[in-house]
C-alpha cells in the first residue's frame, strides 16, 4: 500500500476547517406581538462552564449572550460573583418556553437568583435587553446549532 502524506493532509485540512465554519449556536425568542429576536450564544453545557458563566466579562454586545444546558429541568438558581455587568436572566422550560425573567442582575453580588418555576435552560444576556425587546413568560424560545448538543452533569 502506498501512502500519500499530501492526501492525508488535505483530509486533516478539510475535516479542521469545516469544524472551524461551523456556524456559532443561536438562541431566537419569538415575543408574543411576532417579534423574533436572535442572539448568538456561548454554550455552558458542562459543570465547570456552567459556574464560571459571563464571570470576568467586562462587555456582552446586544446581539450576544450565554445558554446554560441542565441534564434536567428543575429550580435554578444563579448569582453575580464576579461579573461586572448587569445581566437578565431569562428562564426556559424543556418546551422551550420562558418561565420567567430576572432583569438587571446587580453585578458582583452573591444574592440568588431564581424564578418560581422549574427550568432546563437559563440564557443571560446583556441587563435591560429583555425589556427594550418586551420579552415575557409564555415567550417561545428556539435553539439553533445545538440539536447535538450534550449536556454534562
Amino acid at each position: 500500500m502506498v501512502c500519500y502524506p499530501r492526501f492525508w493532509l488535505f483530509i486533516f485540512l478539510l475535516l479542521h476547517g469545516a469544524a472551524a465554519c461551523q456556524a456559532q449556536p443561536k438562541v431566537a425568542i419569538a415575543t408574543q406581538t411576532g417579534q423574533e429576536v436572535v442572539f448568538k450564544v456561548e454554550v455552558a453545557d458542562t459543570p465547570a462552564k456552567r459556574e464560571l458563566g459571563l464571570q470576568y466579562r467586562k462587555e456582552l454586545s446586544t446581539n450576544q449572550g450565554m445558554i446554560f444546558l441542565f441534564p434536567v429541568e428543575s429550580q435554578q438558581t444563579f448569582w453575580m460573583k464576579n461579573t461586572p455587568i448587569p445581566l437578565d436572566m431569562i428562564f426556559i422550560n424543556r418546551e422551550r418556553k420562558i418561565v420567567g425573567i430576572v432583569e438587571q442582575a446587580v453585578p458582583f453580588t452573591l444574592e440568588p437568583r431564581s424564578v418560581n418555576a422549574p427550568s432546563q435552560y437559563v440564557l443571560e444576556i446583556g441587563g435591560g435587553l429583555s425589556k427594550r425587546y418586551g420579552f415575557r413568560a409564555g415567550d417561545t424560545v428556539r435553539f439553533d446549532g445545538l440539536a447535538g448538543q450534550s449536556v454534562r452533569e
